[in-house]
Order: structure tokens, then C-alpha cells, then sequence
């Protein structure tokens, strides 16, 4: 059992100065304001504000490799499918070794900006050839990246078959995602086991890389190991065009034919929607990850966060590429990006985006969490709130000064579980992250260099 004693916390209550905190067993077993009385002598006093952990509910670690990267005129790509022709350059090198220490590295970065839990939206399942592993080399390789890093995963188990409607094979670096058909994925992903920081979950690539019946399988895997269920949804207006021309129907009707939609779904992206797929997500009750800086770096568009909450999907965030990692950065963009294309302001408030960061994204990938009351995940983070960042006058208004001005970079302390993962803005496990990535990315550059030359000549 352990105890702090937050000096002020974001609970159900709003913002309470003064709040014990007590954990057992690795859950919250109080939390309640001390008021006048005195601070408990064993108790670690949080100076600044105390939040739930962060939930990042859509993640590719492995492209944090590309940050940098692709943004210059000749070596970035004109759209989305330039840059993915380069994601698949790094895919298709990364062995399970590498892809450890870069998806280490990565999650100790989220560590560092307040991230508890991440949900990994996996596919670079098998050897460059295509072969499986004898075992599951990559999967593994995940989970132990994010024991060390101090991370809960999800890893989101994603079925990916196909290269779009026209059934055509897959081939270069993409032959490492598909398992051959939705029940070789589905024995592949039984491989695993649930663990205290560790849930499977599955994942549907999308409605142009899995066909109708594979869709089912993957549901049906998923509704009956009670598993979250993820999806890529109408993140290009393209993929729209191919699903209506294959089949006559949206992506979002065609997945609910599938039977995927649903409380347990999280829908990733969900731009470019008609007002009757924001109806459906709704209706479901189908959660929607929107992923702003990945968006807005990909030249996706907008997503209607504010017309989906008002329908009845939950929304959650995902640091996605990861060209950013910083959650606050991905709250405040929901409603920043709206604006721009509205020409109106306050659609979302301070608390609902904070909410989307911590309870729904907990609840997307299948953790009791994101709260500060008992019977919850003993996951929480401190924000010094002596940054310029967040320097200001008074308490009432200092939910929106965190939402809309907070960075990763002002958390000071992480606890993940009851145990401190990053305290004075360090990571405890890991030492220098910052040296970590450096190391990796130089080992992993010469033949990023050499996969990518084709690409820029």
C-alpha cells in the first residue's frame, strides 16, 4: 500500500486541493480531500496537478522513425500514399530485435509526456519474406518494449489481407502484415495471453485491406474474448470512392453489415463521414480515436469530433505516427481544428477533451481507468504547474490553461500501477530516452537509406 498526497488533483469533484491518494494492490483504494487535517507522515506529497493517466488508444510506434523524415518536398511525398510508400520502406527491414528497442524507446517517450496505457495498433507481424516467425517474435517484442518502458498495452492484433477491394495480393514490405486469410490471424492471435499490464485486443486494418467475411471473424474473435476491437475508418476520401464503387455502401455501412460496430469498437480517424455513417457511429455507440497531429501531418482533414459526440460516440486520442507525441497537443487540436474549419469557437470544453485523453481512451482499450476514484488503476501523473506554460492566476480557470496550454514536457512525475515510472520529469527505468532513440535510429539509418532510395530518384 502506498500514499500521496496530490496538492491539487482533477477529480470527479473537479479540481480539490489537498487529496490523499491511497493505492493497494496496484488500484486506488481512496482518494479523498484532506482538508485542514495533516499530511499523513509516510505520504509523497504531488506538488502541482495531479490527473489521471493518459490513455494513447492509437499508435504505430515504429513509425517514430519517420519523424523528420519525410517532410521536405523531394523526400516526403506529395499525399498520403507517398508517405505510406515510405512507412513501407521501414517495414520492411525491422527485425524483431530493432523493432524492440525502437518501440521501447518510443513508449518511454509517452512515459515521459504522461502516457499510462497505449494501444498498439500492430501489423508488422511476420519475416521480411512473409514466413511466420516459429514463434511471435514482433508481438513479443511489443509487450517487452512496454513492460520496460512501464507502459499498459493493448496491442490491437490487426487482421490485414488484402490491398483493396480488387483483392489484389499483397507484396513488398506489406507481405509481412497478412497471416493469409482472417483464420490464420485469428490462431496467431490466441497465441497470447492476458497479463496485469498486458490485453489483447484486435484490430480490422481496414475496410479495403479485409474482406466482408474476414471482418465477421475478427468481431467475432473479439466479442467473444470480451476484447477491444479497433479499425482504420474513412481516414482518405479514396477509401470511401473504392468501398462505394466495390460494394454501394460507405465504409462505415459496409462495417456495420460486419456486425463491427458497437461499445466495444473504436472507430480510428472517421473524417470523411456523410451524416448518416456519424448516425450509425453514434446509434453503436461506436467510439471514435481521432489523431489531430498525424492528420493534420498526412493532409487527412478533420474530423467531426464535435457532430460525433453530440451523436453518442465517446471520443478518445492517438498519437498515431507519433510525428508528436503529447497528448495535451492532441486534445487541444480536436477543437483547434475545428475551429478553423467552422469559423466558431468552444464546440468541445476543457473537460470533455480531457475526458477523451483519459476515461474513454482507458475504456477503448479495455482498462478500468483514467479516473481518480477508488476501484480504479493506481495510474496517475503530476503536472508542475510552475512552467510558463502553465503559469497563471487562481484555480478557475485552470482546467482549460492545462487543455489548451499544457505539454508532455511539464509532466514531473508518472505512476503506473502504484510505482513511479518518471519522476522529476526522468524516466526512472530507462535513464536517457533521448539516448535511446538516438542509438536506435542510427543503427536502424543505412538501410532506411538504402530502402528509400528508389523512392527519391
Amino acid at each position: 500500500m502506498s500514499l500521496w498526497v496530490a496538492e491539487l488533483a482533477w477529480t470527479e469533484m473537479g479540481i480539490v486541493p489537498r487529496v490523499l491518494i491511497e493505492e493497494s494492490k496496484g488500484r486506488l483504494a481512496r482518494v479523498a480531500a484532506l482538508g485542514d487535517a495533516p499530511l499523513p507522515r509516510e505520504a509523497q506529497v504531488l506538488s502541482g496537478l495531479t490527473l489521471p493517466g493518459l490513455a494513447n488508444v492509437h499508435s504505430h510506434a515504429f513509425h517514430r522513425a519517420l519523424r523528420g523524415r519525410c517532410e521536405a518536398p523531394k523526400g516526403g511525398g506529395k499525399d498520403f500514399w507517398d508517405w505510406r510508400k515510405r512507412m513501407f520502406a521501414l517495414a520492411r527491414f525491422l527485425e524483431p530485435q530493432q523493432y524492440f528497442e525502437l518501440c521501447r524507446a518510443t513508449m518511454g517517450e509517452m512515459a515521459l509526456a504522461g502516457i499510462t496505457a497505449v494501444g498498439e495498433f500492430h501489423y508488422l507481424h511476420h519475416q521480411r519474406d512473409g514466413r511466420p516467425y516459429q514463434r511471435p517474435e514482433m508481438e513479443e517484442a511489443l509487450i517487452a518494449a512496454a513492460a520496460e518502458a512501464g507502459l499498459r498495452l493493448t496491442l490491437l492484433d490487426t487482421c490485414y489481407l488484402r490491398s483493396g477491394f480488387n483483392q489484389a495480393a499483397l507484396e513488398g514490405a506489406a507481405i509481412r502484415f497478412s497471416d493469409g486469410d482472417a483464420q490464420a490471424w485469428a490462431r496467431r492471435a490466441d497465441l497470447l495471453e492476458d497479463g496485469p499490464t498486458f490485453r489483447r485486443g484486435a484490430a480490422i486494418h481496414s475496410v479495403r485491406a479485409v474482406d466482408a467475411d474476414s471482418m465477421r471473424v475478427v468481431a467475432a474473435w473479439a466479442r467473444e474474448r470480451s476484447a477491444p476491437l479497433h479499425l482504420h475508418l474513412s481516414e482518405q476520401p479514396e477509401e470511401n470512392t473504392a468501398c462505394l464503387e466495390a460494394t454501394g455502401m460507405t465504409p462505415t455501412e459496409l462495417a456495420e453489415s460486419c456486425a463491427v460496430l458497437g461499445p466495444d469498437t473504436t472507430a480510428v480517424h472517421a473524417i470523411h463521414l456523410t451524416e448518416m455513417d456519424i448516425g450509425r457511429l453514434g446509434a453503436t455507440g461506436t467510439r471514435v480515436c481521432i489523431c489531430p497531429t498525424t492528420e493534420r501531418s498526412l493532409g487527412d482533414g478533420v474530423c467531426p469530433a464535435d457532430q460525433l459526440q453530440a451523436a453518442g460516440s465517446p471520443l478518445c486520442l492517438g498519437s498515431d505516427s507519433n510525428a508528436v507525441v503529447d497528448l495535451f497537443e492532441e486534445a487541444s487540436a480536436i477543437e483547434l481544428d475545428l475551429r478553423l474549419v467552422s469559423g466558431r469557437r468552444a464546440l468541445l470544453d476543457a473537460g470533455t477533451l480531457l475526458v477523451a485523453a483519459t476515461a474513454h481512451g482507458m475504456a477503448s482499450l479495455g482498462w478500468q481507468g483514467g479516473e481518480l476514484r477508488p476501484g480504479c488503476l493506481a495510474d496517475f501523473i503530476t503536472l508542475d504547474l510552475a512552467t510558463p506554460r502553465l503559469a497563471g492566476a487562481g484555480q478557475a480557470d485552470l482546467l482549460p490553461r492545462v487543455v489548451f496550454g499544457a505539454s508532455g514536457a511539464d509532466v514531473s512525475s508518472v505512476v503506473v500501477g502504484g510505482r513511479e515510472i518518471v519522476g522529476s520529469g526522468r524516466h526512472l527505468r530507462l535513464g536517457s530516452v533521448a539516448e535511446r532513440l538516438e542509438i536506435i535510429l542510427e543503427e536502424i539509418e543505412p538501410a532506411w537509406r538504402a530502402a528509400t532510395a528508389e523512392l527519391s530518384s
